[in-house]
């Protein structure tokens, strides 16, 4: 999206460059990167990423600001799943957006989908400068957001998960952890901050507190970086050794009923020009005509779970009425493919990283490209040029 940088890095680029780069990404995390990195970085104009960052900053305190809001997100966290004690507002949060031509073909961002729960804090800051470094590209392009430079987001990031307890009893919490495709993330983490990833299955609790072993000794936990998604403990059948509902002697870097209060289901309470159209499918009062201008999708899902890209009316219909409160209809958006590669246009889609702890900040993005009907790495498998990738740019 900078045309002199897309240009002198499709004329530099080679496949050896590419190999040393995916074998840097693997080394630094300690482990293979089993999803798609894309080839190449992408260069946006600091003003456009400016924007996003501030829309998303809106959409989410349109949301934490507002009591009605809350009251009614109260039926987003099911009962069984209800931690006590929590704060007033999320700790990380999630924007994504891709970007559109309006009517007069200026490019605008349209808010995809939103999340209170981490992202690739560890991981994101590694392939982004594994990007500058391997390639050789400009020392003053950045990935930073908010001012911040590699020792102030260390600074910010480890005052929001360890939060001044001892390393050793902060925890990163997650399912299976060394089967899960965010590994890597996981591993840098540790690196960064110095605390453990600990199985969500091998957590011990008595009375109020809750344990984890190591090296044959019990380590009390004071606090998680919570990285467990409920509809894959649900999926999975796991089973646990204590119950989200205790009122438990533990602090949560990253509360657990955010996950719920902020995400698909706050879609259609948002007024916003990113915003697309979007209905609860409980709510729909008539299904359209015109079903491929619009997405099916789950409300708690992650990596495009159970998405479907211009549903047909048996589709809907196949949802039985007491699940439809669990589902969204939304307005399909078209991507401009805005990147240039060896293969043609490619499409962007860009997650806008938050913390807030005093205030709410943006700090890093992720970019996913894609020629495919969805933006996730999953969905562009067999292409070139697509997958995971960065944002860099630089100051104007």
């Amino acid at each position: 999206m900078i045309p002199s940088l897309r240009k002198q890095f499709n004329a530099g680029f080679t496949s050896d460059k590419y190999q040393t780069f995916l074998r840097r990404i693997d080394d630094a995390s300690g482990t293979h990167v089993s999803f798609r990195l894309a080839e190449t970085p992408c260069f946006f104009p600091k003003a456009l990423l400016e924007r996003m960052a501030e829309d998303g900053k809106e959409l989410i305190r349109q949301l934490v600001e507002s009591p009605e809001y809350r009251a009614k997100s109260d039926e987003a966290v099911p009962a069984e799943f209800k931690v006590p004690n929590e704060p007033a507002h999320p700790l990380f949060v999630q924007v994504d957006f891709g970007l559109v031509r309006d009517a007069v073909g200026e490019l605008q961002p349209k808010l995809v989908e939103l999340q209170a729960f981490p992202s690739l804090y560890a991981y994101q800051v590694t392939l982004a400068q594994s990007y500058i470094d391997v390639y050789g590209l400009d020392s003053g392009l950045k990935f930073f957001l908010s001012g911040l430079d590699e020792e102030s987001y260390l600074q910010l990031l480890r005052k929001a998960i360890v939060a001044g307890h001892d390393p050793e009893n902060v925890i990163l919490m997650e399912i299976h952890p060394q089967e899960q495709k965010t590994l890597p993330d996981f591993l840098l983490t540790e690196k960064m901050l110095g605390i453990r990833t600990v199985d969500i299955e091998s957590i011990k609790k008595e009375g109020t507190r809750l344990y984890y072993e190591w090296a044959g000794k019990r380590i009390p936990i004071q606090r998680i970086y919570n990285r467990a998604i409920v509809d894959e403990l649900q999926r999975k059948h796991v089973k646990l050794g204590f119950d989200w509902r205790d009122d438990l002697d533990v602090e949560w870097a990253g509360h657990p009923n955010w996950y719920f209060r902020i995400s698909k289901f706050s879609i259609p309470y948002l007024r916003h020009e990113s915003v697309p159209k979007t209905w609860f499918l409980d709510r729909l009062e008539r299904i359209p005509d015109d079903l491929q201008n619009y997405a099916l999708k789950p409300l708690y899902s992650f990596a495009g779970l159970g998405v479907v890209i211009a549903p047909k009316k048996e589709d809907i219909e196949a949802i039985p009425a007491e699940k439809r409160a669990e589902y969204i209809l939304q307005e399909r958006l078209h991507f401009e493919p805005v990147i240039e590669t060896p293969f043609g246009g490619t499409k962007a889609e860009v997650r806008v990283m938050y913390v807030w702890q005093e205030e709410l900040m943006a700090v890093l993005t992720i970019i996913r490209m894609g020629r495919g009907l969805m933006m996730g790495v999953d969905h562009n498998r067999d292409m070139e040029w697509v997958g995971a990738s960065a944002g860099l740019w630089v100051e104007e």
